[in-house]
């Protein structure tokens, strides 16, 4: 089992209140969810008008797939012109298999 965790900080530069954040990052993070078999979250800064930071997952048998998926996540919110990237950490990590099977 491969787990790929992505966490990206995000700009939202046309967000004057919490209300129009969190309409932006649903409008991303919908977008996303529907195109890529990942779980995303806003997990810090919910309080910030104009900054994010969201948490991306995948989980799948293959290290080279948990890889791309996320690289096209990164692709997708980049080609959004809703946020910017400011920052962007990814970790995969290897879990053997549990029961020996």
């Amino acid at each position: 089992m491969v787990v790929g965790v992505l966490r990206l900080t995000l700009l939202i530069p046309g967000a004057q209140s919490l209300k129009e954040k969190r309409h932006a990052l649903h409008k991303v993070l919908d977008s996303v969810r529907a195109r890529f078999n990942v779980s995303m979250a806003e997990v810090g800064e919910q309080d910030s008008w104009q900054r994010a930071v969201v948490g991306a997952a995948c989980i799948a048998n293959d290290r080279a797939f948990v890889n791309e998926q996320l690289d096209k996540v990164v692709s997708a919110v980049e080609r959004t012109a809703v946020v910017d990237i400011i920052n962007r950490e990814m970790e995969i990590q290897n879990y053997k298999d549990l029961y020996g099977e």
